[in-house]
């Protein structure tokens, strides 16, 4: 089973590595300032639409392509700015899990991620069932 979809956004720049932390009674809280939420938020509600029927149960790959608003950038070129893949990956992969893409995003064995400066915005997701 493979399912590829392409949601048109203007990609949040916000990562999971801004998650913050406060000390209550000696110990440190975690917690998700108002940015992060918004983001979260954002990425959950447009990827609940394609949520696979069963989630999978065996690995996968993940292919995505982050397409940023490109500006005076040439359409199609490598961003090489700021986030980072990883960071934006966590997010969205946290985000796949709480909808039910998969238990646990431990599964995705197999991952291919790219930058892009983009006439049209968006984030391009395919995933694939591994053999």
């Amino acid at each position: 089973m493979s399912l590829e979809f392409f949601m048109p956004m203007i990609p949040p720049t916000v990562t999971y590595q801004e998650k913050q932390v406060r000390v209550v009674h000696g110990k440190p809280v975690f917690y998700e300032p108002a940015e992060l939420k918004v983001a979260r938020t954002k990425l959950t509600d447009s990827i609940s639409r394609f949520r696979p029927a069963t989630p999978y149960k065996g690995g996968v790959r993940l292919v995505v392509k982050w397409c940023f608003p490109r500006g005076r950038h040439p359409d199609g070129s490598y961003r090489t700015t700021k986030p980072d893949t990883d960071n934006l990956q966590k997010l969205l992969k946290d985000c796949m899990t709480a909808c039910g893409f998969w238990k646990d995003d431990a599964l995705v064995a197999s991952e291919i991620v790219e930058k892009f400066w983009a006439q049209v915005p968006g984030i391009y997701i395919r995933v694939e069932e591994l053999p």
